[in-house]
């Protein structure tokens, strides 16, 4: 494990800023105005000789209400585990009362704390210093996380202070073989508790209000020998009912968390109906080309009757992801977890396989014997040989002639028929057509002049024999 450094302070004093300099990254969601960042947020910071992870924090308000005092627990559970704490404080509106009960609550974790003053741009670094100095911290300084001036000198005197017995080499989030699984939805879908539930402890924000989630979190997750990265990601609505800037940010980090995971689940309320947004995302995940599962969500809580209409909409609705798993779980309770899992497993396995081009073409050659594609102006057709495209998703490059003109209803009959032969569950299957062109077109024959002499006798003698 590496060490780990706690960005704490007050809502927009740029702890958001900081953190995207420090991992050079773009992550965290940054916007003006306060309480963006509510759940904990991490990155690892490699510009230093050594790297360390860095865990953004929601802002500290002080205010008991139902989220700041949900944000606040994240807090205390980053300040829990980090072993150098980075105290954020905002220059330009200088100290204020909010401060000094946050570094009491920071000096009683027992950690070493570090004042980083923020927003010191166009300011007297002395006099903002000297104002900041009755804080009694010994490590303080200035810098400008929006123009990433003072960062490197932050880095400098973060290094000695991390402890010298933990490892410092760790291979890079999503690079460890783990499997990407973006977990995708509407607003109180249940996204966070599913998460949660799979980790076995709190980690993210959970509450009844909708929007609670505005950045995309990553958590490794480990569970029965395989390992996960679960992408935690914010509810997405409709288009006309998102107004604030930053809700329109969250939509946009969804969009490149669907892109960048290779397994998408998308959660369904079972007591909703299946709702437009739902099949925008599941078409936006089948654009990407990524792995697909299905997750009916509060199963538990619907009758009989209520479970028959529902599964009876689903089939009619999701008629064209027939291929995706459907699974029934209960995010809050923990049923069907297991099956879900295993459903991302298959998925995951059926995107990443590795297809051979001979098999691929006697494939082939079996479905063409199978069913043959319509005429084309009296012509069929021919379908020659298959081979690998690529994987996640699975693509076969098919030649043959006349290509161009296959419908494509016969495109799908193809589809379905590589997906039974290979049980490719969960994944879309690509086709992707190569007409077989002609190696002469385009090159203009050359005649000696015998051969030249010898083409005009034949014409003339043709002539003479018509005459």
């Amino acid at each position: 494990m590496l060490p780990v450094v706690a960005l704490v302070g007050r809502p927009n004093v740029g702890k958001s800023t900081l953190f995207n300099v420090l991992t050079r990254s773009r992550d965290a969601l940054v916007a003006d105005m306060p309480g963006v960042t509510r759940d904990r947020h991490y990155g690892v910071c490699r510009s230093g000789e050594r790297p360390f992870v860095v865990v953004d924090t929601g802002g500290l308000s002080g205010v008991e209400e139902a989220m700041d005092v949900l944000t606040a627990k994240q807090v205390r559970l980053a300040i829990e585990e980090a072993n150098v704490l980075v105290f954020v404080v905002d220059a330009r509106e200088g100290l204020l009362p909010q401060d000094y009960i946050i570094l009491n609550e920071l000096r009683r974790s027992g950690k070493t704390i570090i004042a980083a003053v923020n927003k010191t741009d166009g300011l007297e670094e002395e006099a903002v210093l000297a104002e900041f100095s009755a804080f009694g911290v010994g490590k303080i300084l200035p810098l400008s996380a929006a123009h990433n001036r003072g960062t490197s000198d932050l880095i400098e005197l973060i290094l000695p202070l991390l402890p010298a017995d933990e490892e410092s080499t760790t291979e890079a989030e999503g690079e460890d073989g783990s499997i990407r699984v973006a977990i995708v939805g509407r607003p109180n879908a249940g996204k966070s508790t599913l998460i949660n539930r799979l980790l076995g402890e709190e980690r993210l924000i959970v509450s009844d209000v909708a929007g609670t989630t505005r950045d995309p979190i990553r958590v490794p997750l480990e569970r029965d020998g395989k390992r996960y990265t679960l992408i935690d990601t914010a509810g997405i609505r409709r288009k006309a009912r998102v107004e604030e800037a930053v809700e329109k940010f969250s939509v946009i980090k969804t969009l490149q968390s669907i892109a960048a995971a290779q397994v998408v689940v998308v959660m369904i309320d079972a007591r909703e109906n299946l709702a437009d947004q739902d099949l925008t995302l599941i078409g936006y995940a089948m654009d990407e080309g990524r792995a697909l599962v299905i997750a009916i969500n509060k199963w538990d809580g619907l009758d009989q009757y209520q479970r028959d209409e529902c599964m009876r909409a689903l089939d009619r609705r999701l008629v064209f992801v027939d291929w995706a798993k459907q699974v029934h779980i209960s995010a809050l309770h923990g049923s069907g977890l297991r099956e879900l899992m295993r459903a991302i497993v298959r998925a995951h396995a059926s995107a990443t396989k590795v297809l051979v081009s001979s098999d691929l073409t006697k494939t082939l050659e079996k479905a063409y014997e199978s069913y043959q594609p319509p005429l084309v102006h009296g012509h069929s057709p021919k379908l020659r040989f298959a081979h690998p495209g690529g994987n996640n998703p699975p693509t076969i490059v098919i030649h043959g002639t006349r290509t161009k003109h296959i419908a494509p209803a016969y495109q799908r009959y193809l589809e379905n028929f590589f997906r039974k032969r290979y049980k490719l569950e969960g994944t879309p299957v690509r086709i992707a057509f190569r007409e077989g062109e002609n190696p002469f077109a385009g090159r203009k024959k050359v005649l000696t002049k015998e051969q030249e002499q010898k083409a005009r006798r034949r014409v003339s003698d043709l002539i003479k024999r018509t005459r």
